[in-house]
């Protein structure tokens, strides 16, 4: 029994579908269960972070536990709590997704969001992977507004590249994690394989819709006002600026070989995520190709 966190999420909703394709046996959890979407035969729980007696009977019975825990600067306790609520519930293997760049000291507070998570894994007594993602593709769906209106896309990292990587591949990687030891006390960094800015990422959306998409840059200053603006608190703003200012300066320019090395295969490119996603940019009612 593998049991999913944060499973109408990005990547929490993509192991459910892929488990469940699988034939695994498969638990979501959510905080509305009434709401969930998904795949038939799928086991819905209901459970809210900050309820940890829901947590807790949600984890009861599983095997291995899918964690996403932190969505900003304030989560360090709910991380831990997650851990420690598996531990007590008797699960054997957790899986934390974290984020590429923790721990490095040019990200500032950005870099400290998920370490008391990953400590705490590690403490645990519990098996454990950590995942470490770089930019995920699926970012872009951001653009779908101004793509649809004809208008330019945002560009809040300059020329700074990333090894943007599909949602898929990192969900595959955590099924493959969650069901075998043989990841234990492993780190890996999640990467696609190529190096790609904002302007390699609508030059791909581009061909794929058969349209150009142009790109627009972005000051600091405006980006700190329209987060502001949107009521983001001034920590996750600052961490976020962060970011976004180590990437226009090189720091997440990596590649690993990490994906192929768990899944035997090398990682989606960013095209291919586009193709596969190109109906939500131009509106068309399709399928996404999996």
């Amino acid at each position: 029994m593998i049991l999913v966190t944060g499973a109408t999420g990005t990547i929490g909703s993509e192991i459910v579908r892929q488990a469940s394709a699988r034939e695994i046996r498969v638990r979501a959890v959510t905080r509305d269960p009434g709401r969930a979407n998904v795949p038939a035969g799928v086991e819905v729980a209901r459970g809210d972070y900050h309820d940890r007696a829901s947590m807790a009977a949600a984890m009861n019975g599983a095997d291995a536990v899918f964690l996403v825990g932190v969505l900003g600067p304030d989560d360090a306790q709910v991380d831990r709590n997650l851990v420690h609520t598996a531990r007590e519930a008797g699960v054997g293997r957790v899986v934390k997704l974290s984020a590429i760049g923790t721990g490095e000291p040019g990200l500032g507070d950005f870099s400290t969001w998920h370490l008391p998570g990953e400590n705490a894994a590690r403490e645990s007594g519990l098996e454990w992977t950590v995942l470490r993602p770089s930019s995920f593709a699926s970012n872009t769906l951001s653009w779908v507004d101004p793509i649809r209106a004809g208008q330019p896309v945002p560009n809040l990292t300059g020329v700074g590249t990333q090894g943007v990587i599909d949602p898929r591949d990192i969900a595959a990687v955590a099924i493959e994690a969650l069901r075998s030891p043989a990841h234990t006390g492993r780190i890996y960094t999640l990467t696609g394989p190529e190096l790609l800015g904002t302007a390699d990422q609508a030059a791909a959306l581009a061909e794929v819709l058969g349209r150009p998409i142009e790109v627009v840059d972005i000051e600091e200053s405006d980006a700190r006002a329209h987060m502001v603006a949107a009521g983001m608190t001034p920590e996750y703003v600052e961490g976020a600026l962060a970011g976004q200012a180590y990437v226009r300066a090189g720091g997440n320019a990596v590649l690993t070989e990490d994906v192929r090395q768990v899944l035997g295969r090398p990682p989606r490119r960013y095209a291919r995520w586009a193709t596969d996603h190109a109906h939500v940019f131009s509106g068309a009612a399709r399928p996404v190709p999996r």
